[in-house]
């Protein structure tokens, strides 16, 4: 799928924000004459995930296609559809997939949205469709009825946090170390939670993330270290061997990964949804693939350390002579859609960081991989967002 342009991507935020999963799919011209299109991995993943249709079950040829009822959504009218699911004779039974009557509601190279909800397939045009025109208007239309029966509401917990942080918020509060990971490790004391190594999220099922509020910092998701049985490399230790540099006494690789370009030591990412990984590679001679990370795993990471999360900006200031963190304000956001984060791994809007370092014992240490999201980018991927200022 070709990259999105900048209006695309903000009416993908618009619906992330109304909590609202879906996949997108791109028809080419020959698809469009020949009224057949690839079911691409991410497709048949979100099928798969959604319970409407599992490929891999699926035998071959005509007689065993699957059709599903469907609407394919226009500004102000609604068109009955099926969506026929096959797997051809030919070509090894190639996933495929169609839309009756799509050619009258899209051109070559259209960015299309699905949403599995109500038993049926919901498609509309994302790059046609004025999407936030539509949610904005102050009369009902039949996009702004679906995304209202999928959004979901608050819950009380949130509110109680919410009191206890306008507290904290209060006075500035002293760091407990020198440290990087202070600003959360100081508000998590001052709200009663104990240090831990814990997956789980921090308070009553909401996780929190502190962060100092500078510009350009992008925001922690989770860490999760690859699948090393489907890996060829088989430790991080193999890793920091084969790309690790040294800086003054240490030897170290601490470096962003990206989907969209390859870093200064030739390591970039590459999302396969045909098999559901996430590849890392090098362009050194006779590395290639050497890690890889199962999408469902990542998934299940994000939804649990995400369900729920606050984000806290905090600013560091100075009181006799020691450094405070004065709370300020707070963004509230709830259950990530997981299908949306495979895509922005390929947009380059969630990128990984190693921080792999060997100590003076012989030791390696591996902080991450840290997987880390863009600032101003958290609407794409967690919906709704709230914001809260502590300090009014």
């Amino acid at each position: 799928m070709r990259t999105l342009t900048p209006i695309e991507e903000e009416k993908l935020r618009v619906l992330t924000q109304n909590s609202v999963s879906l996949t997108l799919i791109e028809p080419t011209e020959t698809g469009l004459k020949k009224s057949i299109m690839d079911a691409t991995g991410s497709v048949r993943n979100y099928l798969r995930k959604n319970n409407f249709h599992d490929y891999n079950l699926q035998l071959q040829g005509p007689e065993n296609k699957v059709m599903i009822e469907s609407l394919i959504y226009e500004a102000s009218s609604v068109s009955k559809s099926n969506t026929s699911l096959y797997r051809p004779n030919t070509k090894k039974g190639d996933p495929r997939i169609w839309f009756t009557g799509l050619t009258k509601h899209a051109t070559p190279n259209d960015i299309l949205a699905l949403i599995c909800f109500d038993s049926k397939i919901h498609i509309f045009n994302l790059t046609q469709l004025p999407v936030k025109q539509l949610m904005d208007s102050a009369l009902l239309n039949p996009l702004k009825e679906l995304i209202q029966a999928i959004s979901g509401i608050e819950n009380a917990v949130s509110k109680e946090l919410l009191i206890l942080l306008q507290n904290i918020a209060k006075n500035p509060v002293p760091s407990m170390i020198n440290a990087d990971t202070s600003v959360g490790r100081t508000l998590e004391t001052a709200l009663g939670i104990d240090i831990n190594s814990s997956k789980q999220p921090d308070y009553k099922g909401i996780e929190l993330k502190s962060y100092r509020d500078k510009k350009g910092n992008r925001k922690n998701l989770f860490a999760q270290v690859p699948d090393w049985k489907l890996s060829k490399f088989k430790s991080s230790s193999e890793i920091l061997d084969a790309f690790g540099y040294w800086r003054e006494e240490d030897f170290k690789l601490y470096c962003t990964v990206s989907g969209i370009t390859t870093n200064s030591q030739g390591l970039s990412l590459r999302v396969d949804n045909d098999i559901s990984q996430l590849i890392e590679s090098s362009d050194k001679k006779g590395v290639g693939d050497f890690v890889v990370w199962t999408l469902d795993k990542l998934h299940e990471r994000l939804l649990e350390k995400h369900k729920e999360t606050f984000w806290v900006a905090a600013d560091s200031v100075q009181v006799d002579g020691k450094e405070c963190f004065q709370y300020k304000s707070v963004e509230h956001t709830k259950r990530p859609i997981a299908s949306q984060f495979d895509i922005l791994m390929e947009q380059g809007v969630i990128t990984l960081d190693h921080l792999i370092k060997r100590n003076s014992k012989g030791k390696v240490v591996e902080k991450g991989p840290l997987f880390k999201i863009k600032p101003n980018s958290l609407d794409l991927l967690f919906p709704p967002s709230n914001s809260y200022n502590l300090l009014d």
